[in-house]
């Protein structure tokens, strides 16, 4: 049987929430996703039913390797949309979550398995976070918040941790895109905003920026 519209973006909800240990709490879920605990239980409920999650009441969920498939799934679709949207169609990084919102609720497997191949399978979306393969399997990465990074330090941009249409039109207009080397400058002491160097032009990013940008060595 399909997913729903509102299933699919209960398991999102789940991919981007659960903790190392499988687990997330309902209380989590409804802040998320501002919907009201007994919808959200009612919903959990539903999914222990299709062996998505382990449900009990007043303890955590526990996602099964079968929710968490599920729910890997659908966020290979949306993924897939954005980098689809950016490689084919030129749209800017910045442009695309919002279409790929609606565009991943579709059921056709055939229709992203094709999208996939066209794109020559790539491993990340636009903003750097791993696309799930056909199977639900995602590559784990190395990375940190650029805001942990230290004076003199230098490093990759490698993702975003907000989507944010306002945010990545912030970091285009600092030139500072996916793979680009940055340099740590200076920390202020006062507010923890920092100099950075990319090539040979310097710019400042508020504590804010830094907490929301990812970065390997």
């Amino acid at each position: 049987m399909k997913t729903t519209l509102t299933e699919e973006n209960y398991l999102k909800a789940l991919f981007h929430l659960v903790d190392n240990e499988g687990k997330v709490t309902i209380n989590e879920l409804s802040k998320f996703l501002n919907v009201k605990m007994p919808s959200v239980n009612n919903m959990m409920k539903k999914f222990a039913e299709k062996k998505w999650v382990i449900y009990e009441t007043y303890k955590p969920l526990i996602v099964t390797e079968n929710g968490k498939r599920e729910a890997a799934l659908v966020v290979r679709k949306h993924r897939l949309t954005e980098m689809f949207l950016v490689k084919k169609m030129n749209f800017g990084w910045e442009n695309v979550h919002e279409i790929a919102e609606q565009l991943e609720h579709v059921h056709s497997k055939i229709f992203f398995d094709k999208m996939d191949e066209i794109l020559d399978h790539p491993k990340f979306d636009p903003h750097g976070e791993p696309i799930p393969d056909k199977d639900g399997n995602i590559i784990s990465q190395d990375l940190q918040k650029l805001s942990h990074c230290q004076e003199g330090e230098t490093v990759v941009f490698a993702s975003v941790t907000l989507s944010d249409d306002a945010f990545l039109s912030y970091l285009n207009d600092r030139k500072l895109l996916l793979n680009t080397k940055v340099k740590v400058i200076k920390i202020e002491n006062f507010d923890k905003s920092m100099t950075i160097e990319i090539g040979d032009k310097k710019e400042i990013l508020s504590k804010k920026a830094t907490e929301k940008i990812l970065v390997k060595k």
